[in-house]
C-alpha cells in the first residue's frame, strides 16, 4: 500500500497538471482569436506521409501498452480504485488536447522516433507513461506548427480508436498564421518552418516585373498607325482646315495628316512678305513675325502639343490631330481604300482628302541649262527656300527674280528693301508691261511698276528669256531682244504646276483646261474622297469651273471638305478672296475672276494714312487678313447712305479705288485697291450677277470717297 501511494504521489501531480495547461491553452486561444473556435474533424495519427499504414501499428502497441499496464495497477491498487480513476479520465483527455497546445518538455531530452525504424514496443513505466501524454512524438521533416486552432470537441474515453483525435494535427489543419514561437530552447526544437510564399497572380507577376525604363521602350518599337479614320494627304493650309472642321463637327475624330515636308502645318504668304521684313537676325530658326501692327505670330497654325503622337493615334482617349512628316503618298488603291508611303508602308482609311497643293514652275530653258545653272536656282514654295534665299541674299551680290505675278512682286519688294544695306543688286524680268500685268489693267500695272522701282528694284518688262548658261562664275541670261543680264542667283517664280501624281494610280479625273483634280461642288472626287486647296478644280455655282491658287480658298474650301467628310453635304458657293503686299503701303485684295483681259472699270479716290495694309492690319488684329472676314450671307450686307462723290482725282493719283471685272457687262471680280474690310460687300455683287447701269454708284458702298 505504501508503494501504490508513493505512485499516486508522483502520477497524480503530473495528471492534474496536464489537464489543467489543456483547459488554460483552450481559454487563451478562444480570447486570443476573439471568437469560438471551430470544431474540426477528427485527424488520423500519423507520423509519416498521408496514406501509410506503419504508424497506426505503433499507436495499437502504445495504446495497449499504456492499458495494460493501468490495469495492473488498478488490481494492486484496489484500495485507491476511486483515485485510479481520476487518473484514467485525465489520461485520454491529455490525448484528445495534445495535438492542440504546446506544453513545456517534461525531459530535457526528447528523442523523436523516425519513421523507418519504428520505436520498439516496450510497456513504458509509470515515470515514461506520463511523459507520452504530454510529448507527442512528430513526423521527420515536419517541423511542429507553433499553434494550431484548438480543438474543443469533447473528449470521449471510450472512443480512442485510430479516427479518434491524436496527438499531430493533419497538415491541412495547421493555422500557422496567428501562432506565437514555441517556447522551446534552440538547441532541443527544430527550427519552425516558414510558411511557403503564395504564388502570386500572373497580372501581379506582370506588374512586380522590374521596370525596364528607358531600354525597355527601345526595344519595343513604337509602331506608326495602320489604319485612320481620316487619312488627310499633303500638310498644307487645306488640310489644317480639314482637320479643324473635322474635330469640330466629330470631337473624338482621329485625323492623320501625311505630308512630304518635315514641318508641321504652316501658313506661307508670310514666306513671301512679312518674314522679310522682320530685324530679327535669327528669323530664319524662330519663323516668327511681326504683322504690320507690330504684334508677333509663328507661320505655324499650332504648336507641336496641338498634335498627338502618330504612334498614339490609334489609343488615345478622345482621338486629336497627327502629322506624318516626311512621308509621301506615292500610291492609292481606291478600291482597297489604302496608300502606299515613300517608305513602303500601308494606311488604310475610311475617308480620305487630297490636299497635295502644287509644285513650282520652272522655265524650260533653265532645266537645259545643266547643273551649275540648276544649283543657282530656286523654286521659292516651301521653308527650305526661304532660309536658302535669305542666306543667299546675306552672301551674294546679286538676284535675278523671274515672273512679274504676286510672288515675283513681293520677292522683288522683299529684297528691294534691303538691298542698300546689303549692297545687294536685285532684278526683277517678265513678259508683260508691267508688274501683275494679268491680273490689273494696265494703266495700274504701270502704276504698280513705279512703285516696285522705287522699293531699290531693277524692273525689266517685256523681257522673254531665250537661254541660260554659267560662265565665269556667274549666270547669263539671254533675252529674246538681245539683252544680257549676269547674275549670282535666280529665282523662278513663274506659277505653280497642281500636284497630280496620284490620278493615275487613284484613277481621278484630271482637267484639260484647268488642270488639278475634277470634283463636284461638294468637292467630292469619289465616294469617299474629297479634294481642297490648289489641286482641286471645282465647280463654281456663279462663275462656272476653277481652279484658285490662294491662301483664303485653301481655308475655305479644306474646311467645306472636312465638314463633308462628316456628313455635311454642302455644295461650295463661297467666293474665295486673295490678297498681296507690295510692302507696308501698298495691297490689295481680290475676289472672282481678276483678269486684265476682261473690261475693267475702276473708280479712284485720294488714300489717306490709313489706307494701307499696315492701318489695316492695325485694325483687325492680323496680317492674315482673310482669317479677319467674317462669313456673312449675301443678304446681310447693310449698304447705308453713300458718300458723296468728290472731284475727280489726277489720272496717275491711285491711292485707294475699286476695279470691276465685266463679263457679258455683269460684275465677275473686284479689285480693292488699298481698300479693306470690304470683301463682304464684293461678295455680294458677284453673288447677285446683276448688270449695272453705272459702277461709280456700286464704288459708293465700299465708302472710298471717306477721308
Amino acid at each position: 500500500m505504501f508503494k501504490c501511494k508513493a505512485a499516486w504521489n508522483k502520477l497524480a501531480p503530473l495528471a492534474r497538471a496536464s489537464s489543467t495547461l489543456c483547459r488554460q491553452a483552450g481559454k487563451r486561444a478562444v480570447f486570443r482569436h476573439e471568437r469560438t473556435p471551430q470544431f474540426v474533424q477528427p485527424a488520423h495519427m500519423s507520423s509519416g506521409p498521408s496514406g501509410g499504414g506503419g504508424e497506426n501499428t505503433l499507436y495499437f502497441v502504445l495504446v495497449g501498452a499504456t492499458c495494460l499496464a493501468g490495469g495492473a495497477y488498478v488490481s494492486i491498487l484496489s484500495c485507491y480504485s476511486s483515485t485510479l480513476w481520476i487518473i484514467w479520465i485525465h489520461q485520454p483527455v491529455c490525448l484528445v488536447y495534445a495535438p492542440c497546445v504546446e506544453l513545456e518538455p517534461v525531459s530535457e531530452a526528447v528523442v523523436e522516433p523516425s519513421i523507418a525504424e519504428p520505436v520498439q514496443e516496450e510497456a513504458p513505466a509509470p515515470e515514461p507513461a506520463a511523459e507520452l501524454v504530454t510529448e507527442a512524438p512528430a513526423p521527420e521533416a515536419v517541423p511542429e506548427p507553433p499553434v494550431a486552432e484548438p480543438c474543443l470537441a469533447e473528449p470521449v474515453v471510450e472512443e480512442v480508436t485510430p479516427e479518434a483525435p491524436v496527438l499531430e494535427a493533419a497538415p491541412e489543419l495547421v493555422v500557422a498564421s496567428e501562432a506565437p514561437a514555441p517556447e522551446t530552447p534552440a538547441s532541443e526544437a527544430p527550427a519552425p518552418e516558414e510558411p511557403a510564399p503564395e504564388e502570386p497572380a500572373p497580372e501581379a507577376a506582370a506588374s512586380q516585373e522590374p521596370d525596364s525604363g528607358p531600354a525597355s521602350a527601345a526595344a519595343s518599337p513604337a509602331v506608326e498607325p495602320t489604319h485612320a479614320p481620316y487619312l488627310l494627304i499633303g500638310g498644307g493650309t487645306a488640310s489644317f482646315a480639314a482637320a479643324r472642321s473635322i474635330r469640330a463637327r466629330d470631337p473624338g475624330a482621329r485625323v492623320l495628316i501625311v505630308t512630304e515636308e518635315d514641318d508641321l502645318p504652316y501658313m506661307r504668304p508670310p514666306l513671301s512678305k512679312e518674314l522679310w521684313f522682320s530685324d530679327d537676325p535669327t528669323v530664319t530658326e524662330t519663323l516668327c513675325f511681326k504683322q504690320w501692327n507690330g504684334k508677333e505670330r509663328s507661320i505655324y497654325f499650332q504648336p507641336p502639343s496641338f498634335y498627338v503622337s502618330p504612334t498614339e493615334l490609334e489609343s488615345v482617349e478622345n482621338g486629336g490631330v497627327a502629322v506624318l512628316t516626311g512621308r509621301k503618298v506615292m500610291h492609292m488603291d481606291v478600291r482597297g481604300n489604302k496608300v502606299k508611303l515613300s517608305d513602303g508602308t500601308e494606311i488604310s482609311y475610311d475617308k480620305c482628302l487630297i490636299a497635295t497643293g502644287g509644285i513650282p514652275r520652272n522655265l524650260q530653258v533653265i532645266e537645259r541649262a545643266g547643273d551649275e545653272v540648276m544649283k543657282r536656282t530656286t523654286l521659292f514654295r516651301k521653308i527650305e527656300d526661304f532660309k536658302a534665299l535669305e542666306k543667299v541674299s546675306r552672301e551674294l551680290k546679286s538676284i535675278t527674280i523671274i515672273g512679274g505675278g504676286f510672288l515675283g512682286s513681293e520677292l522683288a519688294c522683299a529684297l528691294g528693301r534691303r538691298s542698300a544695306d546689303l549692297g545687294l543688286e536685285v532684278v526683277q524680268m517678265f513678259p508683260e508691261k508691267g508688274n501683275m500685268g494679268k491680273v490689273l489693267p494696265e494703266y495700274l500695272s504701270n502704276w504698280t511698276t513705279d512703285k516696285v522701282k522705287k522699293e531699290g528694284v531693277k524692273v525689266l518688262t517685256e523681257a522673254v528669256v531665250k537661254n541660260v548658261t554659267y560662265k565665269e562664275g556667274k549666270v547669263e541670261i539671254k533675252l529674246k531682244d538681245g539683252r544680257v543680264v549676269k547674275t549670282d542667283h535666280v529665282v523662278a517664280a513663274v506659277g505653280l504646276e497642281p500636284s497630280v501624281e496620284l490620278a493615275k494610280s487613284a484613277g481621278l479625273e484630271i482637267d484639260s483646261d484647268f488642270g488639278g483634280f475634277r470634283v463636284n461642288a461638294e468637292l467630292q472626287a469619289r465616294s469617299n474622297i474629297w479634294v481642297a486647296g490648289d489641286a482641286a478644280c471645282f465647280y463654281d455655282i456663279k462663275l462656272g469651273r476653277r481652279r484658285v491658287e490662294h491662301h483664303d480658298h485653301a481655308v475655305v474650301s479644306g474646311r467645306l471638305a472636312g465638314e463633308n467628310m462628316t456628313g455635311a453635304r454642302k455644295p461650295y458657293w463661297h467666293q474665295s478672296m486673295f490678297w498681296s503686299d507690295l510692302g507696308p503701303d501698298v495691297g490689295y485684295e481680290a475676289i472672282g475672276i481678276v483678269d486684265s483681259s476682261l473690261p475693267t472699270v475702276g473708280v479712284f479716290a485720294k488714300a489717306t494714312a490709313k489706307d494701307t495694309p499696315k492701318a489695316a492690319t492695325e485694325q483687325s488684329g492680323t496680317g492674315i487678313r482673310s482669317e479677319s472676314e467674317t462669313e456673312a450671307v449675301a443678304g446681310s450686307v447693310a449698304v447705308g447712305k453713300a458718300a458723296p462723290t468728290p472731284p475727280p482725282q489726277q489720272k496717275e493719283d491711285y491711292g485707294k479705288g475699286v476695279i470691276f471685272y465685266l463679263r457679258d457687262k455683269v460684275v465677275v471680280g473686284i479689285v480693292l485697291w488699298n481698300v479693306f474690310n470690304r470683301m463682304p460687300i464684293a461678295r455680294k455683287i458677284i453673288k447677285d450677277g446683276e448688270e449695272h447701269a453705272d459702277l461709280n454708284e456700286v464704288a459708293k458702298l465700299f465708302n472710298i470717297h471717306e477721308e
